[in-house]
């Protein structure tokens, strides 16, 4: 993998509204379906990678694999691997996937409170 060169201040490095931003690719990174499911379901836990498939449903081999990756390579994430054989792998969030999860757990939080009144505004849009 390639890693990019970003130019400017930690400030404008940080800025999401900056295409060219580290802080936007680390945003397009962590903001999709699998990673915030997986970051959820680790919680507080060490999972082992069949644990992650079966908590997260849904989610493809490859998919998994890619987003704990990601996750791993962002530094939220541990990868440990166990010299058994067959060797075993487990899971764990740093402290800044344990920050991460506080944001995770804020957003399912919303999205129990205001369900019903999203489902209700789908149904008046036919769907």
């Amino acid at each position: 993998m390639v890693t990019k060169q970003y130019t400017g201040t930690p400030d404008e490095q940080a800025d999401l509204r900056r295409a060219d931003s580290l802080g936007r690719e680390i945003f397009s990174d962590v903001a999709n379906k699998w990673a915030l499911l997986i970051i959820e379901a680790l919680g507080d836990r060490t999972l082992r990678f069949s644990g992650l498939r079966d908590e997260v449903e849904g989610v493809s081999h490859k998919m998994l694999t890619q987003n704990l990756r990601m996750l791993e390579r962002n530094g939220l994430l541990v990868r440990t691997v166990h010299p058994t054989v067959p060797p075993r792998v487990e899971y764990t969030l740093t402290e800044a996937g344990q920050g991460l999860r506080a944001t995770v757990d804020g957003m399912c939080e919303w999205t129990h409170r205001w369900f019903g009144h999203i489902e209700d505004s789908r149904r008046r849009f036919g769907g």
